[in-house]
């Protein structure tokens, strides 16, 4: 790739005291010039200290130009070895049209400890040559993990680094979502947070966006049109806006949803009800551009699951029962009819491990795990005992309303912890490391175990094959910080 022109600012920003200090530091492992340009000195020096510090400032500096600095440089060190945010939309593309198959995508949301899991998961997928993986974060949780997209980019890029694992990194906004009150109280403001979360995504690398607007489905209308009609027109809308804002020589993988997470499971003609409206809106929209406006490249269902599993009043996780009959009937529908790569399942890293296996069986494209991740660390017998508890106390103090009447105190801290980890971030970085070495042995052990049971192990060269890495330019740090749209696309009849 060729090293793209810094700005004049970018030039200055380089220059500044602050900044120049926290590139010395690492100057043994990687090198940036005062014009911009990166030099890896020595890959091994840089996977052993020079990429912690990075990290560390490009999360925890409190000056935004070293911040920042940071960040772009781990951007542009991953891409010289091989590891730069990527599209999984032509791997599901050739899913759809039959080219691959027998895998099920991992999509991960990565909540707690996020270099450690990050450094876990990278380490089992280098061993295992995985490459069909996805890193996730929802709408949600990038505000109660404190963890703005670009970080979050920087982090899971390092957390490559670290581990010697390269290859097209897919990172996603998942539940891009609609919250159905805010909607109601003023749809326009809440349209409006979702197009801005979705733009700074964009920016920052999320090149797979999971746009969810079935919070809106209305079963009380009469016929499944009328039901999804809301879901599917906006949800085209959005899939628009991200066409239009994508980068250039970038297709964006984007996801649909049909149906709430922990409602009734959905059905065949649910599907076609939403693919279809959902088709006829993306066309109306392209022609009233006058351009041709890509689809969707996987459709979200309800089979049976639950965000966070259902928590007993022990704290324990009830059974649950999948219907995989669901998961094929609908994953092959979306393929055979509508091209797409097949059906995805929230809700699943709670499930019984017995249960893994089952999902490439039906050839369901995605599924996505987070809570058992978060589980792990909190409950690790190597987790500090004395900072659980203070996590734990925060939540009583901070989140009350997350308590139902009913719930035993065991099913209040298990719903409401995960509300603490932003604020306990940098404690989580600073576990002594034989404490969190501990912590991502578990991880990495529960890793391997999904992405065997998931059969993506052994799909990287596959990925690579299918997928370029895109050659978007970043010219210096300055790059990285978001500017507001003089032309915000509207797209309001």
């Amino acid at each position: 790739m060729v090293q793209p022109v810094a700005s004049a600012d970018d030039l200055a920003l380089l220059t500044r005291a602050p900044v120049r200090a926290m590139l010395d530091e690492v100057a043994s492992s990687v090198r940036v010039s005062d014009e911009g340009a990166v030099e890896i000195v020595d890959e091994n020096a840089l996977r052993q200290e020079g990429i912690d510090r990075l990290v560390r400032a490009a999360v925890f500096s409190g000056d935004e130009d070293v911040r920042d600095t940071a960040r772009w440089t781990i951007g542009e060190v991953g891409r010289r070895l091989g590891v730069a945010p990527a599209s999984i939309h032509d791997l599901y593309m050739a899913r759809g049209r039959g080219e691959v198959s027998g895998f099920t995508v991992p999509a991960m949301n990565v909540r707690a400890m996020s270099f450690d899991t990050g450094r876990a998961l990278f380490s089992a997928a280098r061993e295992l040559n995985a490459g069909a993986l996805i890193l996730e974060i929802a709408r949600s949780e990038i505000g109660y993990t404190d963890q703005r997209p670009a970080e979050y980019v920087a982090v899971m890029t390092a957390s490559a680094i670290k581990e010697g694992w390269s290859g097209p990194l897919f990172v996603q906004g998942d539940h891009f979502q609609l919250n159905a009150k805010k909607y109601k109280a003023d749809a326009d403001a809440e349209m409006r947070a979702v197009k801005d979360i979705i733009r700074e995504g964009l920016h920052a690398g999320f090149y797979n966006i999971d746009v969810d607007t079935s919070t809106l489905v209305d079963l009380s209308k009469e016929g499944l049109d009328a039901q999804q009609e809301l879901n599917f027109r906006l949800s085209a809308e959005l899939t628009a806006y991200v066409r239009h804002y994508q980068p250039e020589g970038v297709t964006v993988s984007v996801g649909g949803e049909i149906g709430e997470v922990g409602t009734e499971n959905s059905t065949p003609e649910e599907l076609r009800a939403y693919m279809d409206g959902f088709n006829r809106e993306l066309q109306r929209i392209a022609a009233r551009e006058g351009v041709a406006v890509e689809g969707l490249a996987k459709i979200s269902v309800q089979s049976g699951t639950t965000h966070g599993g259902t928590v007993l009043p022990d704290g324990t996780i009830a059974d649950v029962a999948i219907d995989f009959e669901t998961l094929r009937s609908l994953s092959q529908i979306s393929r055979d009819e509508y091209g797409l790569s097949g059906a995805v399942q929230h809700g699943a890293s709670t499930l019984p491990n017995s249960a893994f296996g089952n999902f490439p069986e039906v050839e369901t494209a995605e599924i996505h795990l987070a809570t058992n991740f978060q589980n792990i660390v909190y409950d690790h017998p190597r987790f500090p005992a004395e900072l659980r508890e203070r996590m734990y106390e925060h939540c009583r103090q901070n989140f009350p309303d997350e308590r139902k009447p009913t719930d035993t105190e065991q099913q209040f801290i298990y719903k409401a912890r995960k509300k603490a980890l932003g604020a306990f971030k940098r404690e989580l970085w600073d576990i002594a490391e034989q404490d969190r070495a501990a912590v991502r042995e578990t991880l990495k052990e529960q890793f391997a175990f999904l992405f065997t049971q998931l059969r993506v192990n052994d799909t990287l060269d596959t990925v690579r094959r299918i997928v370029p890495l895109p050659e978007v330019a970043r010219g210096g740090p300055g790059s990285l910080r978001m500017k507001a749209a003089a032309d915000d696309w509207d797209l309001s009849d």
